[in-house]
C-alpha cells in the first residue's frame, strides 16, 4: 500500500495515544503462547485503549472492559477507561467514531459511554459473535453475551457502521481485517510523524507472539493468525512501529505525554525505544 497515499487522498498526520486502565499479574507463557512452557512465568498482560487524533477528528479505538465483568474475570482495573481519555482531552460523550476492533468482553465493554459514537465493526465480527461457533465455550469464553446483544441493538439503532474487509475512514486511517484471534477481527493503520503504524490490537497480543511466530492461545484460525503477523509487518512502515494488544513492554518503549501521565499513558507517534 502507498506509503505516502490511500485510496488517492492525502493522508492527514495523527498524533496516536495508548491508555493504560488494566493488568493482569502472576501469567505464565502457557496462557499467552500456544506450547508454552506452564513452568515458565512473568509473561503477563497490560490493557489498553487508544486514541488517533488529527487536526480534522479524533478516533477512539475500543473502550476496554466494564468494571464489574473484568473484576469478575479477575482483571485488576487500574483507571477506569473513561478518565484516562478525559486526561487527554477526549470526553467520551462528545466523541464521534469508535473504532470496535472485535467484540470481546475487554474491548467493548464500555461502549454505553459514548453516546454520540458511531461504531466501526467488521461485518465478520457481528457475523461470529451471533453466530453458531458462540454455542461453544471455547470460542464464546472471551465474548459476554450481554455485551453482544447490546450492540446488536446499537445496529437497529443505525448506530453501527460495517465494515468488509480493509476500509479507509479518513485520511490517514484505516482499518484491515486479519483473521485468527476472532473472525472479524481489525487492525487500523494510521498515518503519523514518524511514518504508518499499526495498532495491531489482539492481532498480536505480545510483541513475542508477532516476532517469533508463537500464536496466543485464544485463537479462533491460527494458520490465519499467524497470516496476520505478515500482514501486520506489510501496513507498517517498519516491523517495530507494530503496536501489540496487550504487551507490558509497550508502556516502556514509548515516552509518556507528559509527567501527569506516566504509568497511565504513552504517545505511540514517536519512535519506541529498541
Amino acid at each position: 500500500m502507498d506509503g505516502a497515499k490511500q485510496g488517492g487522498s492525502i493522508p492527514d498526520t495523527y498524533e496516536v495515544f495508548a491508555i493504560r486502565y488494566a493488568s493482569l499479574s502472576n501469567r505464565k507463557a502457557s496462557e499467552n503462547f500456544i506450547g508454552g512452557d506452564p513452568h515458565e512465568s512473568a509473561s503477563d498482560l497490560d490493557y489498553f485503549v487508544w486514541v488517533a487524533r488529527s487536526k480534522a477528528r479524533a478516533f477512539v479505538i475500543d473502550t476496554g472492559f466494564a468494571a464489574k465483568v473484568g473484576a469478575r474475570r479477575g482483571r485488576r482495573m487500574i483507571l477506569p477507561p473513561e478518565r484516562g481519555l478525559a486526561l487527554l482531552g477526549v470526553e467520551a460523550k462528545e466523541v464521534k467514531d469508535v473504532i470496535i476492533t472485535h467484540l470481546h468482553y475487554d474491548h467493548v465493554g464500555n461502549f454505553g459511554l459514548f453516546p454520540a459514537a458511531t461504531f466501526h465493526l467488521q461485518d465478520e465480527e457481528m457475523a461470529y459473535a451471533t453466530g453458531r461457533h458462540m454455542a461453544q465455550g471455547f470460542f464464546s469464553y472471551a465474548y459476554e453475551a450481554d455485551e453482544v446483544a447490546a450492540m446488536v441493538r446499537e445496529v437497529y439503532k443505525g448506530r453501527v457502521s460495517f465494515h468488509d474487509g480493509d476500509a479507509e475512514l479518513a485520511p490517514g486511517l484505516s482499518l484491515h481485517r486479519i483473521g485468527g484471534h476472532t473472525k472479524g477481527l481489525q487492525a487500523v493503520r494510521v498515518r503519523t510523524r514518524i511514518g504508518w503504524i499499526v495498532l495491531a490490537s489482539d492481532a498480536a497480543h505480545l510483541y513475542a507472539n508477532m516476532n517469533e511466530t508463537r500464536p496466543f492461545p485464544i485463537v479462533f484460525d491460527a494458520g490465519a493468525m499467524v497470516e496476520g503477523y505478515r500482514r501486520l509487518r506489510e501496513l507498517a512502515d517498519a516491523p517495530e512501529l507494530v503496536v501489540p494488544g496487550h504487551d507490558p513492554l509497550v508502556m516502556r518503549r514509548y515516552p509518556a505525554p507528559g509527567a501527569a501521565l506516566e504509568g497511565i499513558a504513552v504517545r505511540l507517534d514517536r519512535l519506541p525505544k529498541p
